[in-house]
């Protein structure tokens, strides 16, 4: 099969549902291919999904209507790497034509043709004039919502803002130190010429996903985990011996870190809804050789009504997933505005919840994996105002990790961290009686 033609089909099952991270790697285990073309059919898959708002209104121009949805993703892959890759136009033209008139006919092909030829001569006024009138919901491909909310939050570095959520992600994973080193990893990376991009405590961003494949991740040596939600856990710092409530956890990498930091002694319940996740919980924790970890179905709307305190509570919420577009960008043209106003009500449902089982001089911290200020700043203000018993525990973030405190002292990962996902963590403790 030919390479785009492999892409073609990843993209369709992306837009018929399917996430692109899951589809990418179920692909990549079926088939065996060697590492350029896996490069190429990632650049290639992804880029088409970050810029697909872009690429289909260039598309749109040019057409009146395309019925096949292989044709279509045909046209999208060839203005990617026209405009993205610096690719020689004239090949991909001539590509493109020719795997049409196979696909369909020769008047397809011409069609395929045309279209691409005329992009290629007028694309770089379009996209000139699409900067002149500040159209940057098009230029970077965002819904039109989207960035009247980012321009509304983040002012005159709104574009900073969509630029840096475009970005390609590196991978990360975190060394499992109750049974693994940070030096043993280092060598292994050594041994497999894998680069270090940046390393976070014992978070590392490397140049390859191969490390996935070895017996060191099989064995929960390793765990693939972000810096990002490393640095709640860290900022909530769980310590041997407490009793500590992950109110939202699968699949589980919080969780598991949380009883790495507290040495695998003590007791820690771990959350979710829905029973196929609390058996991936368990079977992370086991993994990892966890054992202090109860994972229980419960909705953590309810915590109160099961009685038990906790010293250390983390509220990772489910929230509009906005910090992890380079990750997962094809959640931008499934959600809308309504989705952050529903998620902002249920994160604080979950928050308020936990805050009512959490011990005097008890510490939480409340953390989300997007940017919007209504499921951030404006929820922490909300509870502080309705919560008088609750303050703000000042934490550090490492000098390596960039971003801004918010007039509460919450943290935002943001457009300024090059390579971490953006995040929000905020830390509230719990006054205990005044003698």
């Amino acid at each position: 099969m030919n390479i785009k033609q492999r892409v073609i089909s990843l993209i369709t099952e992306v837009d018929n549902g399917k996430y692109s991270n899951i589809a990418l790697n179920d692909y990549f285990k079926e088939n065996r291919l060697d590492k350029k073309e896996r490069g190429f059919i990632t650049e290639v898959f992804y880029g088409v999904i970050r810029n697909k708002i872009f690429i289909d209104e260039m598309i749109s121009k040019r057409t009146k209507e395309i019925k096949k949805d292989w044709l279509r993703n045909l046209l999208r892959i060839s203005i990617y790497q026209i405009t993205f890759m610096k690719s020689d136009a004239r090949g991909v033209v001539w590509e493109a034509t020719e795997l049409a008139k196979k696909k369909f006919s020769v008047p397809v092909g011409k069609f395929v043709n045309g279209v691409l030829r005329s992009y290629d001569r007028e694309k770089d006024e379009e996209i000139a004039e699409l900067r002149k009138s500040e159209r940057f919901d098009i230029l970077y491909s965002y819904p039109e919502w989207f960035y009247g909310k980012v321009k509304k939050d983040y002012g005159s570095a709104a574009e900073d803002v969509l630029k840096s959520l475009k970005k390609i992600p590196y991978m990360a994973v975190r060394v499992n130190k109750l049974n693994y080193s940070e030096t043993k990893f280092e060598n292994l990376l050594k041994k497999m010429d894998i680069k270090i991009i940046k390393k976070v405590d014992s978070v590392y961003y490397l140049d390859s996903g191969t490390v996935l494949y070895t017996d060191e991740f099989k064995k929960g040596k390793i765990i693939a985990q972000d810096g990002a939600s490393y640095l709640a856990v860290k900022v909530l710092n769980p310590k041997a011996g407490e009793t500590a409530l992950d109110t939202c956890a699968a699949p589980g990498s919080k969780t598991v870190l949380m009883a790495e930091f507290m040495e695998n002694q003590g007791e820690i319940m771990a959350l979710d809804v829905y029973p196929h996740k609390i058996k991936l919980i368990e079977e992370n924790c086991e993994k990892m050789g966890i054992d202090i970890v109860r994972a229980v179905k419960m909705d953590a709307r309810k915590l109160k009504e099961q009685g038990k305190k906790f010293d250390k509570i983390l509220v990772d919420a489910p929230c509009s997933g906005y910090g992890v577009i380079r990750k997962k960008p094809e959640i931008l043209y499934s959600k809308g505005a309504e989705n952050i106003e529903e998620l902002a009500k249920l994160q604080y449902e979950i928050l308020e919840s936990a805050s009512h089982i959490l011990k005097d001089d008890g510490e939480l911290v409340y953390s989300t994996c997007t940017i919007t200020s209504e499921e951030n700043t404006e929820n922490v203000r909300k509870f502080l105002e309705k919560n008088p018993e609750f303050e703000l525990a000042k934490f550090e973030i490492p000098e390596n990790v960039c971003g801004d405190f918010d007039e509460f002292g919450g943290f935002c990962i943001n457009y300024k961290e090059e390579i971490l996902d953006n995040f929000y963590i905020m830390k509230f403790r719990k006054k205990g009686e005044q003698k």
